[in-house]
C-alpha cells in the first residue's frame, strides 16, 4: 500500500488523518504552528484518498487503522499522537482501540466511529430536524455516483462547503479546486464512497471493542444546531477511560479549515 503524506517539524510525532471529501490539504493552516511547537507533524492521505493508493477493498475503519499502523512502524515510530477529522476521526478511534501500545493520545474531530445509530439516519428530511445527511445513503450505492459525479465533483464540493461552514469564505476557490481534483474520477469517487459503504462492518467491529485507554479528546462543531455536539457528549465518555470534549459553538463541520487557531490552541493544550 502506497500512502501519500506531507510532514514537517521535529519532535514527538503527531499523525493527522483527513476527512471526506478532503485530503491532507485540510491541515494546511494548522501544520506550521503545530510543528513550531516541537512536533513532527505528519498529514496522511487515507487509503483511497488523494495521492494514496485506491485498492478495491479494505475501507472498513479497522483495516484502514491497520494500514496507518503499518505506516507508523515504517517511519520508525513505536508510539504516536494521532488525530482525525470526519472519516479520519473514525480511523483514529480504530487505531487507538486496536493499537493501544502505539497510541499516546488521540483526538476525534466532529465525527464518532460508526455505531448502530447509523441505521436510524432518515432517508428523507424530517420536519424540525436541521440536518439531513442524504449522502450517507447515496455514497453506498454501487456504481451510480461515479457515473453522475465523475468530471463534476466540484458541484458536490461547493454544495458541502456552502452548507456546512459558518464562514463559506474560509475554504477558498483554490481549496475547493484542490479537493475536487482529488475525487473527480471514477476511482476517486468509488474509494471515497467505500468509507461509507463499510459502515456495516464498522458497527460489527465496534461491538467487539473495549474502551480507548489513551487520553481521548473530542472536538465537535455546532452543526445541526448542536446535533453533533449532543451525540459526541452522550457517546464518547462511554468509549474511553480518559475523555474530554470541546465544543466549538461558532464553527461548521469543516472547522479545521474554518477555525484553525481553535484547533491549534486545543491541540497545544492536549498533545503535551
Amino acid at each position: 500500500m502506497r500512502l501519500h503524506y506531507v510532514a514537517g517539524g521535529a519532535g514527538r510525532p503527531l499523525i493527522l488523518l483527513p476527512g471526506w471529501p478532503e485530503t491532507w490539504w485540510e491541515f494546511r493552516k494548522v501544520m506550521p504552528a503545530l510543528a513550531a511547537s516541537g512536533r513532527r507533524v505528519i498529514a496522511v492521505d487515507l487509503p483511497g484518498m488523494g495521492g494514496s493508493d485506491k485498492p478495491a477493498t479494505g475501507y472498513d475503519k479497522k483495516t484502514m487503522a491497520g494500514v496507518i499502523h503499518a505506516f507508523v512502524r515504517a517511519l520508525g515510530y513505536e508510539q504516536v499522537d494521532i488525530a482525525g477529522h470526519d472519516v479520519g476521526s473514525q480511523v483514529a478511534f480504530s487505531f487507538a482501540v486496536n493499537y493501544p501500545e502505539a497510541t499516546r493520545k488521540v483526538a476525534m474531530l466532529d465525527i464518532l466511529h460508526p455505531d448502530p445509530a447509523v441505521y436510524e439516519i432518515r432517508m428523507l428530511p424530517v420536519p424540525g430536524v436541521p440536518l439531513h445527511p442524504w449522502w450517507f445513503a447515496f455514497n453506498q450505492v454501487t456504481g451510480l455516483p461515479e457515473q453522475l459525479l465523475a468530471g463534476r465533483f466540484r458541484t458536490l464540493i461547493d454544495w458541502l462547503f456552502d452548507n456546512f461552514l459558518d464562514d463559506r469564505n474560509s475554504v477558498t476557490p483554490l481549496d475547493r479546486a484542490v479537493y475536487a481534483r482529488a475525487y473527480d474520477s471514477p476511482d476517486g469517487i468509488r474509494s471515497g464512497n467505500a468509507w461509507f459503504a463499510t459502515f456495516g462492518q464498522d458497527v460489527v467491529d465496534l461491538a467487539a471493542y473495549g474502551k480507548v485507554t489513551a487520553p481521548l479528546l473530542g472536538m465537535v462543531s455546532n452543526l445541526g444546531d448542536g446535533m453533533f455536539a449532543e451525540a459526541m457528549q452522550a457517546t464518547l465518555p462511554n468509549q474511553g477511560t480518559d475523555v474530554e470534549i470541546a465544543v466549538l459553538p461558532d464553527a461548521g463541520h469543516y472547522f479545521v479549515d474554518e477555525r484553525p487557531q481553535a484547533v491549534i490552541d486545543r491541540f497545544d493544550t492536549f498533545f503535551v
